[in-house]
């Protein structure tokens, strides 16, 4: 039976817009019961508020079929020191992540762990503080290294640019979670229960899902529903060296594939 690890936005959706044939496909999963579970990079929201969005865009979807980057950050803290302090820079998927996690928020205290996601608030103050507290010895833990990030067409600064300024201040390089880390990975692929090669990792980003999903030894998809086209995805897989086992149009290509393996 195979599994799949889904991204959303490209994927999915396009920030608040549905993509075509989306919702068809999740159904399609439900019907034939293959295990599915959406695997972001988006540290500021919640599984619920993950779930409200894709139902928003015409997806029936449970928090519990999310894994964000901000809850696997979470659990690496919790395997490398359970309770600990941690300096916070992110927004609220984020501080409910740690919060669930049993992490005390350090925002005067000495920290154990610099913990960074998206922060839209961003400002010098917050910099110092996390430099401080790196240079004192805290752990540097990034939810994800996207430098970009897609919304209604348009691209925004991510968590990988307010890092780039940590990272060079504090002459530190963070633990990286999110895609195409196998931190992520690793525990998506447990969390689905599946051996890693049933798995399709889906997703329309090259250097995150499908380099990702590779690391993972899992089978990859790439949708050109998102960043890439017929007319680009080769010039990007040579210049990446990242190459997916399939090339689809759409997931209702993807679908047929896998309907016609079994």
């Amino acid at each position: 039976m195979p599994g799949f690890l889904l991204d959303l936005d490209g994927t999915l959706y396009h920030g608040d817009q549905p993509i075509a044939g989306a919702a068809e496909f999740i159904r399609w999963l439900k019907e034939h019961g293959y295990p599915y579970l959406y695997v972001t990079n988006n540290s500021s929201r919640t599984p619920e508020q993950v779930a409200a969005h894709l139902a928003k865009v015409g997806i029936d979807a449970a928090a519990k079929e999310v894994l964000t980057s901000a809850q696997a950050a979470a659990l690496y803290m919790q395997e490398q020191r359970p309770g600990a302090n941690a300096y916070i820079i992110g927004e609220t998927g984020l501080q409910l992540a740690m919060q669930e996690g049993g992490f005390t928020t350090a925002d005067e205290a000495p920290a154990d762990f610099v913990v960074q996601g998206i922060d839209r608030s961003f400002s010098y103050v917050k910099l110092a503080e996390a430099v401080r507290r790196i240079r004192a010895g805290a752990a540097y833990v990034l939810t994800n290294p996207d430098h970009l990030l897609p919304w209604n067409n348009e691209l925004q600064p991510g968590a990988g640019s307010i890092s780039a300024s940590i990272e060079r201040a504090s002459e530190t390089k963070p633990v990286v979670i999110g895609k195409p880390s196998p931190i992520i990975m690793n525990y998506a692929i447990r969390r689905l229960g599946l051996p890693k090669e049933h798995i399709w990792v889906v997703g329309d980003n090259l250097l995150t899902d499908i380099q990702g999903g590779i690391a993972a030894e899992c089978h990859t998809a790439l949708v050109l529903t998102g960043l890439l086209t017929r007319e680009t995805v080769q010039e990007h897989v040579e210049r990446t060296g990242v190459k997916p086992e399939l090339v689809c149009d759409n997931l209702q290509q993807l679908s047929g594939h896998i309907q016609a393996i079994l």
